[in-house]
């Protein structure tokens, strides 16, 4: 802003201002080292055209020639042969790894209300009302009468043996996974 207002009051005129004003441009982006675009990641970085030129003629090779290419690079290079592993060799640790491995442990248990006595309804009704603090009894007679329905989600093994035990005891008939 300061300099507009020295130009101001030089009574220079817009043109040479514009005119210095684009030279100073150029020599500051001529002294600026040019900066590249970063390549992303997972995408194939930028090859020059030789090696372009390389992979365009190697994958129109056949199977046979590509051999004779693989043994010529490995005498040239030094390259000594890779081993081959048989088929069956490799299948043999995976078995072992296996049942070697322990076997999952379930720890979250859910447990359903599958069907109930009707006879022992109503006491079924007051069982799931104190199980579950946030139903009033409307909402757990409702839920009651929509058997099958989920009682708990994720507890612990005690805590779904310990609801089990509840509602069985009123006439309910639970399922625990």
């Amino acid at each position: 802003m300061n300099s507009l207002r020295s130009i101001a009051r030089c009574k220079v005129t817009f043109r040479q201002f514009h005119t210095c004003f684009r030279y100073c441009q150029e020599a500051v982006a001529a002294s600026a080292p040019k900066l590249t675009i970063p390549v992303p990641e997972g995408a194939d970085p930028a090859l020059s055209p030789k090696i372009e030129k390389l992979v365009q003629e190697i994958t129109a090779l056949n199977l046979i020639e590509v051999s004779q290419l693989s043994d010529v690079l490995k005498r040239r290079l030094n390259l000594p042969d890779a081993p081959v592993m048989a088929v069956g060799s490799v299948a043999a640790p995976k078995a072992e790894e296996e049942e070697a491995a322990p076997q999952r442990v379930q720890t979250s248990f859910t447990v359903k209300l599958v069907k109930f006595n009707d006879k022992q309804k109503v006491a079924l009704i007051k069982e799931i009302k104190t199980l579950m603090p946030e139903m009033n009894l409307v909402q757990a007679k409702k839920f009651v009468e929509s058997v099958p329905t989920v009682v708990k989600a994720d507890i612990s093994k005690e805590e779904a043996d310990k609801l089990k035990e509840a509602i069985e005891k009123v006439g309910g008939e639970v399922e625990v996974a």
